[in-house]
């Protein structure tokens, strides 16, 4: 099984020591909400950096929202999977549903979150983006891609936990170098690694990130 951690926050602590060699660099620390959030504001922390979100959300699939067939990113950009929607039949007209309904999703975060927080510069920055554990990696790709398309000078992903498999594709599919603490082989759910993992409130995300801001 591995290590449990006792909930986000040591997590990040944890993963932050594993980062130090981005102390004092000008990092951008960049965490997918809601759950990322209390992880990232530990390495943030640690890393004396600059912190951000980037806002993405999967698209589950029918009957089974924890299981992703894609994600769309915060410009809008849907990536689909699509030999899960192909070996699952899934209707084009569920996932164009779907697209909007995210969309719409993300608008409200963005307005929830960032509101009128100036946009951090991304282009010529080390990036590290931040999530509690990715399971298919889908939603943190959407993140990735974003993220690319705005030149930084490196990208590194960190998550406590995540599946060998998970990782690896993500490594060769990005490039990006992926810090973790643990890549079990027999991987359920991120939730399995953490003693306490309660839901993120929006209040809670709106408050940490005011909270590190001052």
């Amino acid at each position: 099984m591995g290590m449990i951690f006792k909930n986000r926050t040591e997590a990040g602590r944890l993963l932050g020591e594993k980062l130090k060699k981005y102390k004092d660099k000008n990092a951008l620390v960049l965490a997918l909400p809601r759950g990322g959030v209390p992880v990232a504001l530990e390495i943030a922390t640690i890393l004396d950096a600059e912190l951000g979100v980037v806002i993405t959300r999967k698209i589950g699939a029918p009957g089974n929202p924890e299981l992703a067939i894609g994600s769309v990113a915060d410009d809008g950009t849907a990536f689909l999977n699509n030999s899960i929607i192909a070996d699952l039949g899934i209707e084009t007209d569920y996932i164009k549903h779907k697209i909007k309904q995210v969309k719409n999703e993300i608008a409200e975060y963005i307005e929830r979150y960032i509101g009128e927080s100036p946009v951090p510069e991304i282009a010529g920055r080390t990036v590290i983006i931040v999530d509690d554990g990715i399971a298919t990696g889908y939603t943190i790709l959407a993140a990735i891609k974003t993220i690319m398309g705005k030149h930084p000078k490196e990208l590194v992903i960190a998550v406590p936990v995540g599946p060998r498999d998970s990782i690896d594709g993500l490594q060769q599919t990005t490039g990006c170098s992926v810090v973790t603490l643990m890549q079990p082989i027999f991987f359920i759910a991120v939730g399995q690694y953490y003693e306490d993992f309660r839901q993120v409130s929006d209040e809670e995300v709106s408050r940490l990130l005011r909270h590190y801001r001052k």
